[in-house]
């Protein structure tokens, strides 16, 4: 079926209803994800993690909800007051209606009336999606721009660099996926993953977009706008109350989209894992596949969650050196490499084993690219040799350490401790 037959036909009930569906989604995974965080970090802490609030502290994350609505709002005095108000919602506003082309299952009985669980789909949409998500850098940018300080304009600053540079690469990942399937449409990109998941054939592209989506999202070890020492809180440091909570709640949903647009990309959707279409003729029908779409769902955001228990902030000139140097020419180099292919299957001068292990010889390059060191790294290390004491440098003698030696102005008299000693 075309998409015109499959979407627009759709009664204003059926509509609103998956709306109102979405958004109610899109609220309560917020507050389970940052629930499952608060455990899973506990957890790799050797801590309990939250407990009181609800059964297995379920409801921690909307008692924090609660208690940021009731808080006393703080207006900076040289604030621009308008665009103060309005940063929030650009950046919350464009994380809901990303999620209108995202595919949950397929073709469905709704309340009695056939439609696919899927708000829309066009036929550039995962561009719609691309588009809708750089809208929320203006809610970044106007946030620290607005708040009338210098650390929330540095923090601005440095997030809509990261986010801008980073998505660049996920687009050009991306683009992969457009060339495999011949589709922009969601929908059909699914559909194009009957057979095989798009993660086999383009690893590379793969494991471009998952280090893109963790540092679009301004997660760790990419919270690079964060940094405590220097930043305060980034963009939103002057934000309290309920606004803080929208920029809160715009970040997590990035999570979630970028973790939902990867699974429909990469991982065939809501399409059963594999092994279990086969012996499980109705793993794929009905409203099970919605069940096979939030658990690689969730792997995505357990992914987003051991790497901030684990890992540590990178610097920011290795962060933006790492996307522009490394990650956006290795995405150009692999999307003519396999445009390449692409062009000798259609002729059928490649078979797909063959394929498959260019694939993984690319992937395994593309890892081990990450281990050589580079020139800078070498310079970097032969700086950090330490230097000779001098214990006149600041015009006045320094008694040394039992490991140095004193040097005179002159470069006379120079002795041992054992010698001074004497």
């Amino acid at each position: 079926m075309s998409l015109d037959e499959l979407f627009g036909n759709d009664p204003v009930w059926v509509v609103a209803l998956k709306s109102l569906l979405i958004f109610v989604f899109l609220v309560l995974i917020t507050l389970f994800n940052i629930w499952f965080e608060r455990k899973i970090v506990a957890r790799m802490q050797h801590r309990v993690g939250p407990q009181r609030w609800g059964p297995f502290g379920l409801l921690q994350a909307l008692a924090d909800g609660v208690k940021l609505g009731l808080k006393e709002e703080i207006f900076p005095k040289a604030a621009d007051k308008v665009v103060y108000y309005i940063a929030p919602i650009l950046a919350v506003v464009p994380a809901f209606i990303a999620w209108a082309v995202i595919p949950f299952g397929p073709v469905v009985n709704f309340f009695g009336h056939e439609t696919p669980l899927q708000l829309t789909d066009m036929p550039v949409a995962v561009l719609y999606v691309l588009a809708v998500a750089s809208v929320g850098v203006y809610g970044i940018v106007l946030a620290g721009w607005s708040s009338g300080s210098i650390y929330a304009l540095l923090g601005a600053l440095r997030s809509s660099a990261q986010v801008i540079s980073y998505e660049v690469a996920m687009g050009l990942s991306l683009v992969a996926v457009f060339i495999y399937a011949g589709s922009m449409s969601t929908s059909e990109i699914v559909a194009a993953q009957e057979d095989i998941w798009f993660f086999i054939p383009l690893l590379p592209s793969f494991i471009i977009y998952v280090i893109a989506m963790v540092g679009e999202t301004n997660r760790a070890p990419f919270d690079l706008p964060e940094a405590e020492g220097e930043l305060v809180g980034g963009f939103h440091t002057e934000y309290s109350s309920f606004k803080f909570a929208m920029f809160f709640l715009a970040e997590y949903i990035n999570m979630v989209t970028v973790s939902a647009l990867a699974t429909t990309m990469f991982l065939g959707g809501w399409r059963a894992p594999f092994g279990i279409a086969q012996i499980w003729e109705g793993a794929n029908e009905g409203y099970w596949p919605v069940i096979w779409f939030v658990l690689k769902l969730l792997g995505f955001i357990f992914l987003y969650i051991w790497l901030r228990g684990t890992l540590p902030r990178l610097r920011y000139d290795q962060f933006m050196h790492f996307g522009w140097k490394w990650l956006i020419p290795i995405a150009l180099a692999w999307i003519v490499a396999l445009a390449f292919i692409r062009k000798l299957q259609v002729e059928q001068m490649l078979d797909q084993r063959a394929m498959l292990i260019a694939a993984g010889i690319a992937g395994a390059a593309l890892l081990i690219t990450f281990f050589v060191p580079t020139k800078d790294d070498d310079e970097s290390e032969a700086e950090t040799e330490p230097a000779e004491f001098d214990a006149f440098a600041g015009g006045f003698p320094v008694p040394p350490l039992p490991s140095q030696r004193t040097d005179s102005p002159t470069g006379a008299g120079r002795t041992t401790k054992q010698e001074s000693d004497r």
